[in-house]
């Protein structure tokens, strides 16, 4: 837990926030909050996306009261609050014209809006273009066996919830894409469970490309490290986005009403955008931002949103999940 003292000095109240941000890049959102309401201090605390879901779940079923306001990246959980009521409805100023995609009866709202991409190590494709479609991919693992080999990386969609959602989506998206999957496999596909791992063996080298990134975290690694390049995929980009909410049980629900709307504002949403690289949900901010504010421009792709609705909660139904695997295990596997 992490204490942001009042500006002021004068502490009029306290709001309590669950996030699975980082401090670091949370700290950025806080400061420009407070800055607006300098008599109130945040409370912040870092959560993993499953604890912070049972946390609200548990301190409400026990009455004790819980967070004022919630942010996660986990949109199948936040979806999961929002449906079994331990949301509050919430209108904003900027509600209103909310992208219907981005908004769930105004108790959940999409604030960031981020792409899945291919990551790529610059100088093992010297002289020639990357990969930009799945297509593209399964082609120069045929054409390049030897330098595909052991050197393509993936989410383990067992231990990362990001990557299990990009591949339930993938599934329903494109017919072919365990024909991808099993070309992975037969390239010596490797998985692993955060992207920090995934990007530090692409900025290196021992992995020459990475299938569906993360692209805020792959952005951030583009910025800090020249070697690795990035690519929104031309046939169709995946985008997921880190879901806001005000649970039922907030003990300063007003607070944390205020604060959701901080974060829906075209100055939230354009901090979003420049300090964290997220691309903003907010048309209007949308419609600023350049190649240095978010991921990068993104007109003429083929963006496919994974909606707030309670579509997301057959990602969480255990018989679907286990499906998924099973069958992602298989194509790894070659069969």
């Amino acid at each position: 837990m992490t204490m942001f003292p009042a500006p002021s000095g004068a502490v009029n109240a306290e709001v309590s926030v669950y996030s699975s941000l980082d401090n670091d890049l949370a700290a950025p959102l806080i400061a420009a909050f407070q800055d607006r309401n300098p008599d109130i201090s945040v409370r912040y605390e870092n959560l993993l996306t499953g604890e912070l879901h049972d946390r609200i779940v548990a301190e409400t079923l026990a009455g004790t009261g819980t967070a004022d306001f919630a942010f996660s990246s986990a949109m199948d959980l936040q979806i999961k609050l929002a449906n079994d009521g331990f949301a509050r409805r919430v209108v904003t100023p900027d509600t209103g014209h909310w992208p219907d995609w981005a908004n769930w009866r105004d108790t959940a709202y999409a604030l960031t809006f981020e792409p899945a991409v291919f990551a790529y190590h610059k100088p093992s494709f010297a002289g020639e273009e990357p990969p930009s479609t799945r297509a593209d991919l399964m082609r120069w693992i045929a054409e390049h066996p030897d330098r595909a080999q052991g050197r393509i990386g993936t989410y383990d969609i067992t231990r990362s919830g990001v990557g299990y959602l990009f591949m339930a989506r993938d599934q329903e998206l494109y017919p072919r894409i365990w024909s991808v999957v099993a070309a992975m496999g037969r390239a010596g596909v490797q998985q692993f469970p955060t992207s920090g791992a995934l990007l530090e063996r692409i900025a290196d080298g021992r992995l020459a490309i990475g299938y569906n990134i993360l692209g805020s975290y792959a952005a951030d690694w583009a910025r800090r490290h020249p070697d690795v390049g990035l690519i929104l995929p031309r046939d169709f980009t995946v985008v997921v986005s880190r879901v806001a909410l005000v649970p039922a049980a907030a003990r300063q629900p007003e607070l944390g009403g205020r604060m959701l709307a901080f974060l829906m504002s075209s100055e939230g949403q354009m901090l979003l955008s420049r300090t964290l690289r997220l691309s903003a949900v907010s048309l209007e901010v949308a419609g600023q931002q350049s190649p240095a504010g978010g991921m990068q421009d993104l007109t003429g792709l083929r963006l496919k949103p994974v909606p707030v609705s309670p579509g997301l909660l057959a990602y969480l139904d255990r018989a679907t999940r286990a499906r998924l695997i099973a069958r992602w295990n298989e194509a790894i596997a070659g069969h």
